[in-house]
């Protein structure tokens, strides 16, 4: 995988833990994909039109663990682990990106809630795709 396209998912991805872009719903709008769909830790599923409600969570997260993998020219699946130190709890992602309208945009994502301890760096070697 390029060095450069993996920093720009691993940048979008990023973005889209902002609170200026889980907040604001034109960022949100030119960001998700008008059929994008979430599995959410939650279990619920969650449309485009969800996230547009203004009502996402804004909690202290951290990535880690980022891998990219192209599925196709204009697909690429992102995986990693969000630490949320709001809800003391990590959570397993994944995000399939596709490029469309001449920029990337969230398509899917999921997220599993795990009891993985982060610390140990054997958790970190089998994450990797």
């Amino acid at each position: 995988m390029e060095d450069a396209m993996k920093e720009q998912m691993r940048e979008l991805e990023e973005s889209h833990l902002r609170p200026d872009v889980r907040t604001t719903t034109e960022k949100l709008d030119e960001q998700l994909a008008d059929d994008f769909l979430e599995f959410g830790s939650s279990g619920y599923p969650i449309r485009k039109e969800d996230c547009m409600t203004g009502d996402l969570d804004v909690d202290d997260l951290s990535l880690l663990n980022f891998e990219v993998r192209m599925l196709a020219s204009d697909i690429v699946l992102t995986t990693y682990i969000i630490r949320n130190r709001t809800k003391d709890r990590n959570t397993l992602r994944s995000s399939i990106w596709k490029h469309m309208d001449g920029r990337w945009q969230l398509y899917f994502h999921q997220g599993t809630v795990t009891p993985l301890d982060l610390s140990d760096s054997t958790t970190h070697s089998h994450l990797r795709p």
